[in-house]
């Protein structure tokens, strides 16, 4: 199915095969936003240079970047505006289900050497020096492909990125699928909201009773899930919505603070020492220059 998103952007979106779908679009595009869902995306850059957002990972990307996200690990790719203007094609993305893999792996346990890959995608990873010609031919392969030969031509590509040697796990906000079954999807239903909410003031009651849970039993699974306690989740959404605002905008310091749902700025300036090793000041003047240089890739995150 084709759908005309917006002059000069053409998006290609085709559900037929259920767990696995490709999108392709251009540049502008509404796809383009920080968002988050419960497939996992495997993103190729075909054009276009510009900043990279996964989780609270900011760096550069430059065609041919390939990047696998998990569920539920906010993402997204912004334009060097002032560079390019209207482009026909920019991304090319595959999405895919948990289930389809799990049930891949228990009917072919062959299979097993792709967990690896997908626990971490969790935290976003990138496959570095891939070959650009290479993946866009696969991509295009899958995208053209029917029945059985499309699935052939997913799990090709899939095995060819899970065996690259040169990975590069991207975000500290980090999503685990150990779960099964109604638990994960209450948590999967959580992490939405908070990435969508994340400037409210957001409590554990709050969360808990959306799901129906006691706080406890939220708290135990929340964490089993996340690998972090939920204050400790919120404050890396929000500190990596800061980062993104730092980089992005001229605010100040203090209106980011209160923005992305920090209620003082002591708080806030603590907050981000602990997770970004400097200030938010220091933050801004560094990464801004360094990406302003069109470096291909910077490290801004602290794998803690």
């Amino acid at each position: 199915m084709k759908d005309k998103n917006l002059s000069g952007e053409m998006a290609i979106i085709d559900q037929s095969e259920g767990g696995i779908f490709y999108v392709e679009h251009g540049c502008p595009s509404e796809l383009i936003r920080w968002h988050s869902h419960e497939h996992y995306e495997l993103h190729l850059i075909v054009n276009t240079t510009g900043k990279v957002f996964i989780g609270d990972y900011v760096g550069r990307y430059q065609p041919g970047q390939l990047i696998l996200t998990g569920p539920n690990v906010p993402h997204n790719w912004i334009t060097d505006n002032d560079t390019y203007g209207e482009v026909a094609l920019r991304d090319m993305v595959i999405l895919f289900n948990h289930d389809s893999i799990e049930k891949l792996v228990q009917a072919f346990p062959e299979a097993q050497e792709l967990m690896t890959t997908l626990d971490l995608s969790h935290a976003g990873v990138e496959f570095v020096d891939f070959d650009s010609g290479l993946a866009q031919s696969m991509f295009s392969k899958f995208r053209d492909a029917k029945g059985t030969d499309k699935l052939i031509h997913f799990l090709s590509l899939l095995t060819k990125v899970s065996r690259w040697e040169n990975k590069k796990k991207l975000s500290t906000v980090k999503m685990s699928l150990s779960m099964s079954g109604a638990a994960e999807n209450k948590i999967n239903e959580v992490v939405k909201y908070i990435t969508d909410h994340y400037q409210d003031d957001l409590s554990l009651k709050e969360v808990a009773d959306l799901v129906n849970l006691s706080e406890s039993s939220f708290s135990r699974h929340f964490q089993k899930a996340t690998r972090n306690k939920f204050v400790e989740f919120v404050n890396r959404v929000r500190i990596g919505r800061a980062c993104t605002m730092l980089i992005e905008t001229d605010k100040r310091i203090s209106s980011i603070c209160f923005d992305v749902g920090f209620k003082n700025i002591t708080n806030f300036n603590r907050q981000f020492f602990r997770l970004k090793g400097k200030a938010p000041s220091e933050y801004r003047k560094i990464t801004q220059a360094s990406l302003g240089r069109g470096s291909p890739e910077i490290e801004l995150v602290s794998q803690q």
